[in-house]
């Protein structure tokens, strides 16, 4: 039986004890104090502390709900907190979130404009920087570790960083009030230069392609990933843990690059006078963990921190990854103070001008997880070469598709298990030889609705019968260059001794 407690409530009409339990509700009790004081049952709220901080929220969960989870949840969902929003007697009607701006309001005609004037009305307002309490997404789950896997074998292939953009969708998260999980599944890798230490992005002429082929998947491009790892030992497979509390979770530039994306895919919001407020779109970092083991650690960055990115006053620090730079105003760009408030050694509360600034403010941890029973959105058991991985020796051509296609000869491969994989679908459509961007649809509803009946029918286009001629002629040169070499004479039959060579 679950243990009595008497909570003590104060209101400008008095002080009454109620009657509870460890695990009531915060509705249920949030409905005792309604009858108690006699109000109705929405016009009022209540707080944990006198500040008027800590709303308890009508929802049917315990009362601490968020810190009984596990593990314990430090952010509520941004639903949750919409819903806090909405709550009260007005229900929300005047409720506005507005995005922050950094720079300077446009059309103020009572001065020269800057760096000749500036006033309050066209001034931004200096940014506190504060640990923002909600998250726009819950959990992070890849479908299955295959999908992780064959990301990680260019670094394990190569000692070189690999940087990827993750598809899937967005569901609900039953384990979180409101809360939204992102499931991935699928990572399509962009051209780019990687080192043990760096990476870099090239200009990606398919780009456009792939976000098209995963709309009619029934996909979205809902994050990023990037390897930092470093081998400690390579006869068993450890690597070094690298990110952590003493050092960093995410760089200064990391976090620009997140805000630089999640400003790219942001958030539609009918709360918001611009349509959209913060981002869905996430960060993962394939990095060591605190066992020497490759972990996965997922990330946001606050909506202060993409409003410092939109409007480019965020710099990083070389010397110091975990610091960012505020930038400094200029004849050229007007830059609002940033400050943001820690405690000093004797633990009293002081705010520092953020110059630099550590960028733990402006991260918010994502648990990242993998499935007790995978889900594969693309069936093919067979491995069709990733693309840009030519560094590797590995090519998408029909050479490679030749090749994959041979190993599908068995009746009890099925025609939707052979073509249900990301890499080769895509390969499919952008390919130069023969594209199939204008005559693939029936193939990709058939992939995403997995029917085979679909798959079938467009099995016996002239399109495909093109590929499979194409890919029998790669496929008959394969087998002929053996046999070739076979009967060729060696090098050294054709130099050696005469009298040899007769006996």
């Amino acid at each position: 039986m679950a243990e009595n407690i008497i909570i003590r409530v104060q209101s400008p009409e008095g002080m009454k004890k109620i009657a509870s339990t460890k695990r009531e509700t915060a509705a249920a009790f949030l409905k005792k104090v309604a009858k108690e004081f006699g109000f109705s049952s929405n016009g009022f709220s209540i707080y944990l502390n006198r500040n008027k901080t800590g709303e308890i929220l009508s929802q049917n969960k315990t009362l601490n709900y968020l810190n009984h989870l596990d593990p314990p949840v430090k952010h509520m969902s941004f639903h949750a907190y919409i819903r806090k929003l909405t709550g009260g007697a007005d229900k929300g009607k005047f409720v506005a979130l507005e995005n922050i701006s950094c720079k300077i309001k446009s059309g103020c005609e009572g001065h020269p404009p800057w760096p000749e004037g500036i006033c309050t009305k066209c001034q931004p307002s200096a940014i506190t920087l504060n640990r923002q309490k909600y998250r726009h997404v819950d959990n992070i789950m890849f479908e299955n570790h295959t999908i992780a896997d064959r990301f990680l074998d260019f670094w394990r292939k190569t000692g070189s960083q690999r940087m990827g953009y993750l598809y899937g969708r967005y569901t609900e998260h039953k384990d979180i009030p409101l809360g939204i999980r992102a499931e991935v599944a699928a990572i399509y890798e962009p051209p780019q230069i990687g080192t043990q230490n760096s990476l870099e992005l090239i200009e990606d002429p398919k780009a456009e392609a792939v976000e098209e082929i995963a709309a009619k998947l029934g996909l979205r491009k809902v994050g990023w990933i990037f390897t930092d790892l470093l081998s400690e030992d390579t006869r068993i497979g450890t690597v070094h843990y690298t990110r952590n509390k003493d050092s960093f979770f995410l760089s200064a530039e990391e976090c620009i690059t997140a805000g630089h994306f999640q400003n790219q895919h942001a958030n539609a919001c009918r709360l918001s006078p611009d349509g959209h407020f913060g981002s869905k779109f996430f960060t993962v970092v394939a990095t060591g963990g605190p066992d020497n083991q490759v972990h996965f650690e997922g990330y946001q960055v606050s909506n202060q921190c993409m409003a410092l990115v939109r409007d480019e006053c965020l710099l990083p620090c070389r010397d110091a990854p975990e610091l960012g730079y505020a930038k400094e105003s200029s004849t050229e760009q007007y830059v609002p103070d940033v400050f943001y408030k820690d405690k000093d050694k004797f633990g009293n509360d002081i705010t520092y001008l953020a110059r630099p600034l550590p960028v733990e403010y402006l991260i918010i941890d994502i648990t990242t997880t993998f499935p007790k029973d995978p889900v594969f959105t693309f069936s093919s058991t067979l491995r069709f070469p990733i693309e840009n991985r030519d560094a590797l020796g590995e090519t998408q051509d029909f050479h490679s598709l030749a090749t994959y296609l041979s190993q599908c000869s068995s009746s009890s491969c099925s025609f939707l298990d052979i073509v249900s994989d990301f890499h080769l679908l895509l390969f499919l459509v952008t390919n130069e030889v023969m594209p199939l961007q204008d005559s693939i649809g029936l193939l990709l509803d058939a992939v995403k609705t997995s029917n085979e009946e679909l798959a079938q029918t467009w099995k016996k286009s002239e399109q495909w019968a093109t590929i499979e001629q194409l890919c029998s002629e790669f496929h008959r040169d394969l087998w002929i260059m053996p046999w070739v070499a076979q009967l060729s004479p060696s090098p050294l039959q054709l130099c050696g001794p005469a009298s040899t060579a007769h006996s």
